[in-house]
């Protein structure tokens, strides 16, 4: 971005202003703020949580249809598409931007709160074996196939519009199919600036949730006190690596940490299913995924509006809200990376395996929390009473061996793990605001990135601050607000993208357009070569 004509201001400004207020409004009353953006939440769950369960499963069938359809043999891009990314490259980018730190900060303290507090209508006893059961399948409708459908959806339409029908870098774009033209322009503009609100608040409530679990492991292990300049620190050290991450490119910045944070990953798997209670890891997580396939679909459309229980609204539903408010902005970046491939390999990449990762990953570390807490009289809720859920992850580390030596090693994970969100984002929302970005082919990955630079400081510095002076001083609690209530707008975009892949897997017509009328790739000095010695030369 050479100068301010390159802006798109009506993407740009709106969201920009109104963080701005929002920050200044909790500031000025605190407790007016929250008590306003509570009684919209309230309202948005009491008249739309069925929208959130029925629309979410319906992602959930699109995406298994998608699987099955002619739609799964084309290309994104055309048949003469050549990929940016290798494979592994492209799921390790893909697994780091869309599970952030959540899934480190709740894989262990989630499952002691269902354990604890289960929905009443379902009669179950607290701290029972059958608790615990449910606490784990929830855990896998939480973080795995509902979730990775709520990205794979807009991200897959998104890219057939952009690269296969040659429509600008824009969520209006995957409404093509929909409604034609039609919101290309203003409407299409407001659009973008609808959901990247929905996300830079999204983003700030997840940095702000990550700079209390870093605070409180830095505390733990060196007794550096958990304050506001300690919190301030970590804010700047964690924006000022993700926005010279997204700087550097694709290819430089976001894959390097993406490869190294998935391997840390899988490591600590393997770690913790190794020292941990292995047999029953397996017996455990094997049972409970039984749950959770026989009751998806009950799981899946639990609202509590019958017995008027209130946990699906505030766990559920929830989840739900808050991967839409993630996702457009996100599905534009994820949508980006797939140039090369079909289809049916977007499916797996984007869907199959990173929930299947998830579900792994939470049967280790969900399966270990609860046979952890269960055999040693409460210890793990204890330290979620007693010193809040970021003190669980490390109280499970500490019964393990090398103790120090592992949460030294988490704190860096959860460093890490935020910073390979933030930077792929931090490029999406970049060329969303930019006159550029929205309008070119992203072929030139260089070329994109380097124009954008002057936007990423901009928005990494304002998700910064926002995460900074909500956790500082007014807490966090705002911010989230904020998050959850992106989601119902986020909602409405995602189902009408939805609608629009539905109506191309109907339309041969559309179909063929798909499959056939993708732009040719731009003239560049990797136009040909393989994927894997372009990605060599960045090695």
């Amino acid at each position: 971005m050479s100068d301010n004509n390159n802006i798109r201001p009506l993407v740009f400004w709106p969201p920009f202003l109104l963080l701005l207020i929002a920050v200044a409004m909790s500031l000025y009353d605190l407790d007016g703020f929250l008590k306003t953006t509570s009684a919209i939440n309230d309202w948005i769950l009491d008249r739309f949580a069925w929208l959130f369960s029925f629309g979410t499963l319906s992602m959930v069938a699109v995406c298994v249809w998608v699987c099955f359809s002619p739609l799964a043999r084309v290309r994104i891009g055309g048949a003469e598409a050549r990929p940016m990314l290798s494979k592994w490259r492209w799921f390790s980018i893909t697994l780091c931007t869309t599970v952030a730190i959540g899934i480190l900060f709740w894989a262990t303290a989630e499952p002691m709160y269902h354990l604890y507090s289960p929905p009443e209508s379902l009669h179950l006893t607290p701290n029972s074996p059958e608790a615990a059961k449910f606490a784990l399948s929830t855990l896998y409708l939480h973080w795995s196939f509902t979730p990775y459908a709520i990205y794979a959806v807009p991200a897959l339409m998104f890219a057939l519009a952009h690269y296969n029908l040659g429509k600008p870098f824009s969520l209006a774009s995957a409404f093509t199919p929909l409604v034609g033209d039609r919101l290309q322009g203003k409407k299409g503009q407001l659009l973008d600036a609808l959901a990247l609100f929905a996300l830079v608040a999204g983003m700030a409530a997840s940095l702000g949730t990550g700079v209390m679990t870093l605070s409180g492991g830095l505390n733990s292990l060196l007794g550096i006190p958990s304050n506001t300049l300690t919190q301030g620190l970590i804010t700047l050290a964690i924006v000022c690596t993700f926005i010279l991450s997204a700087a550097s490119g694709l290819q430089k910045g976001i894959a390097v940490l993406s490869n190294l944070n998935t391997k840390l990953f899988f490591a600590a798997c393997l770690f913790l299913f190794l020292f941990g209670p292995t047999t029953y890891i397996l017996g455990f997580g094997m049972e409970s995924l039984g749950e959770y396939v026989t009751q998806f679909f009950q799981k899946s459309l639990f609202t509590g509006a019958i017995s008027g229980d209130p946990w699906p609204r505030w766990w559920t539903i929830f989840y739900w809200a808050n991967w839409l408010a993630w996702a457009p902005v996100t599905a534009l970046f994820l949508g980006k990376i797939a140039r090369g491939y079909t289809v049916r390999e977007f499916m797996v990449v984007n869907l199959i395996l990173p929930a299947s990762f998830a579900i792994v990953w939470m049967a280790i570390f969900g399966g270990t929390a609860l046979h952890m807490d269960m055999h040693n009289n409460g210890l793990l809720h204890n330290a979620l009473e007693k010193l809040g859920p970021e003190s669980v992850i490390y109280t499970v580390l500490n019964q393990l061996p090398l103790a120090g030596l592992t949460s030294l090693v988490f704190v860096f994970v959860a460093f890490l793990s935020y910073v390979t969100a933030a930077d792929s984002n931090t490029e999406a929302m970049s060329n969303l605001c930019s006159q550029n970005g929205s309008q070119r082919m992203e072929h030139d990955e260089q070329e994109a990135s380097s124009g954008n630079l002057k936007m990423k400081l901009v928005w990494g510095g304002t998700i910064g601050f926002v995460a900074w002076v909500m956790t500082g001083f007014a807490g966090i609690d705002g911010i989230k607000m904020m998050s959850n209530l992106g989601g119902l707008p986020a909602l409405f975009i995602i189902l009408g993208i939805t609608a629009s892949l539905v109506k191309v897997l109907l339309s041969a017509d559309l179909l063929g357009m798909a499959d056939n009328r993708a732009r040719k790739p731009m003239a560049t000095p990797n136009a040909n070569k393989p994927a894997e010695a372009v990605a060599a030369q960045s090695r």
